[in-house]
This record gives structure tokens, C-alpha cells and sequence, in this order.
């Protein structure tokens, strides 16, 4: 299990230090501590350790600065980092930088580090890719038939349910760069979101091929499991992603695999969700909806993008729309989504 695993600890908190370093040594670690950043950096130019177990809150050097200057030093280096509940944005830079998993303190039982530490080591070992993190997790369980969720994912999504104000800021802190260019082509998104319910979540990718795939999800519209849906669809679209290309078939077969996922999920259910794929090469955008509806305006013609089947109940039945791009930009709007406003552009910059 853990034995002969070696770990750093970077922690200026010398009592919780000494409460995780005592049980890991206990289960078999060979265990080094740091009292900050700085430290840190020093323990691991003497020796890379299996796994960087790290606090956000830190002197010398935040936690988020350390992070960072690993992921760019050490970027396979397994990463744990620690927070407190009022530390959720950070939480979610510091998985932007490439972080595994997380762990808010205080922590009530200390099998959670455990499971949290074996999970991020089973993947490190396995081979996955880099950008995995925790979310990843609803990804594998969903693959694996009737088994059960781990104990540390079952963890994290209870605690963002008792936390709604710490769930919203992860979820707001996972969003992407507003303005992002490949080529000739740039996404940019503007929003305006009530600080009282859950956000409209965006995710992008730019691909190899001349292709940009996006979702857009209504966190909300799932009620008390909106951030758990939420991830666990940001989990299977960044799985798709690594194991194929983008295409108006394999995004039909992924929404079907979400929404199979949530119907079997007790943490998940259905939401309001769209998810697009341009295709630079033809000038085209591919929109499907699954209850998020918009009006897509592109060379002066609008076009209402509508479904009322939400993510979870037979939207894997609709078609996708295609959106002829020759005229070099489209606007879509979502519409239909309370105080919120959110918008997403895309724009060939040459003609």
C-alpha cells in the first residue's frame, strides 16, 4: 500500500505536521517535512519524493506560489494541497497548476489523507495523464459497473454539499481564461453571475486539428448537486478528450455516457447543459443543447438553439445544429437562466 512511499510535507502548522507525519510513518512512509515554500523547494532539489503533501497558507512563500513553482519545476510530481474552507478559489488555482487532489481542514478523520494519498499514488503508477485531479475519479467509478464510490471522493462531494459558498468558489475558480486565441481563431466569454446561486460553468479546449470543443453547464439548474454534476461532467469531457478526437458522433456518445452516470449516481442529477465543437478547417460551429438553451448570432442570423430534454434525461437523443461560420464570428447567448448573463464569442481574426 504505502509502504517505502516517500513524501514531503510542506506544512508551517508544527501540530497538524506532526499528526499526518506520525500516521504516514506509521503506515510505512519515509516521511520529510518543510516548514514553507522556500524549504520545500530546497528538500526537493536534495530528492524527488513519490508524492508533495502541501498547506495553502503559508509564510515566506504562499502555498499558491510553491504550487506553482513546482508544477513548473516538477510537473509529474504528484501534488496534495491544503485549505481551509474559506480557501476554495485557491483550491482551484492550485488544480489549474496541475494539482491531484485536495484536502479542508479541519480533518475530522485522518483515512481520508490515506485514501486521498492512495488514489493520486494508483494513478501517478498507472500512468495517467498529467491533468488528471480528483474530479477524474467520477470518470473511473462510472467504468467500473456497480462499484462504489471511494471513500475520498464520497468525502469531497458530501463537503461541498455541506459548504455551498466554498462549492461556488471552486466551481467559479475552475472557469478558463476569458480570452484565448489558436491560430486565427479566438474564444472570448463575458459574464455576469449573482453572487447568490451557482454559476454557469464553461470549459474549452483548443485541439491539434484545427478544432476548439467546449461545454457550457448551468450548475444551478441541478439544485444541492449542481457542483458534483458539474464536475462530474467536467471529469468525462477531459477524459474524452485524451482518448479521441472531438466529432459530432463521439460528443453524442460522450453526452450519453454522462447522462448514464448521473442516472446511476445518487450525488448527480440531471442539469442543464451544451456543448459545441468548432471545426476551423470548414468554418462551422456544431452546437448540441441539453436544456441550456441560446440564440446563436453569427453574419447578422440569429438562430435559437433549444432543447427541453436536460442532461440526464434523454438529451444523447437530439442532434446537433451546425452554425455556418464564413461570415468570421458568432455570439452565443444563453438565454433563460434567471440574473445571470453569459455569453461566449468566437472570431476569425484574418480572413
Amino acid at each position: 500500500m504505502l509502504e517505502g512511499k516517500e513524501v514531503l510535507i510542506v506544512e508551517d502548522d508544527p501540530v497538524f505536521s506532526r499528526i499526518i507525519s506520525s500516521f504516514l510513518r506509521k503506515e510505512g512512509c519515509v516521511v520529510r517535512e518543510a516548514e514553507n515554500g522556500l524549504d520545500g523547494l530546497k528538500a526537493l532539489r536534495e530528492g524527488i519524493p513519490d508524492l508533495l503533501l502541501s498547506d495553502l497558507s503559508m509564510p515566506v512563500m504562499t502555498g499558491l506560489e510553491f504550487v506553482e513553482e513546482v508544477s513548473m519545476e516538477y510537473p509529474m510530481l504528484p501534488v496534495i494541497v491544503i485549505s481551509g474552507t474559506g480557501g476554495m478559489s485557491d483550491v482551484a488555482q492550485a488544480l489549474r497548476f496541475g494539482v491531484k487532489d485536495f484536502l479542508i481542514k479541519p480533518i475530522e478523520d485522518i483515512m481520508v489523507v490515506k485514501s486521498a494519498i492512495l488514489s493520486v499514488l494508483e494513478d501517478a503508477d498507472g500512468g495517467v495523464n498529467s491533468d488528471a485531479d480528483f474530479s477524474q475519479q467520477w470518470f473511473k467509478v462510472s467504468q467500473n459497473g456497480d462499484q462504489p464510490l471511494t471513500e475520498e471522493l464520497k468525502w469531497h462531494l458530501e463537503d461541498l454539499l455541506d459548504n455551498p459558498g466554498s462549492a461556488r468558489d471552486l466551481l467559479m475558480g475552475l472557469m478558463p481564461d476569458q480570452d484565448s486565441q489558436q491560430g486565427d481563431w479566438r474564444l472570448s466569454y463575458h459574464s455576469l453571475q449573482s453572487a447568490d446561486t451557482n454559476p454557469v460553468v464553461l470549459d474549452y479546449t483548443w485541439m491539434m486539428d484545427g478544432q476548439m470543443a467546449f461545454y457550457m453547464v448551468d450548475s444551478a439548474s441541478a439544485g444541492e448537486n449542481g457542483t458534483a454534476t458539474t464536475l462530474m461532467i467536467r471529469a468525462f469531457f477531459n477524459e474524452y478528450l485524451r482518448s479521441q478526437d472531438a466529432d459530432e458522433k463521439g460528443f453524442v456518445h460522450l453526452v450519453h455516457q454522462i447522462e448514464h452516470a448521473i442516472k446511476r449516481s445518487t450525488y448527480a442529477s440531471p442539469i442543464r447543459a451544451m456543448f459545441g465543437i468548432l471545426n476551423a478547417a470548414e468554418s462551422q460551429l456544431d452546437v448540441l443543447s441539453a436544456g441550456l438553451n441560446a440564440v446563436v448570432d453569427g453574419s447578422g442570423k440569429a438562430l435559437i438553439v433549444k432543447n427541453e430534454n436536460l442532461l440526464g434525461i434523454d438529451a444523447s437523443t437530439t442532434r446537433f445544429q451546425t452554425i455556418d461560420l464564413s461570415g468570421g464570428s458568432v455570439r452565443v447567448s444563453l438565454s433563460e437562466i434567471g440574473l445571470t448573463s453569459f455569453s461566449l464569442d468566437i472570431q476569425r481574426l484574418s480572413a
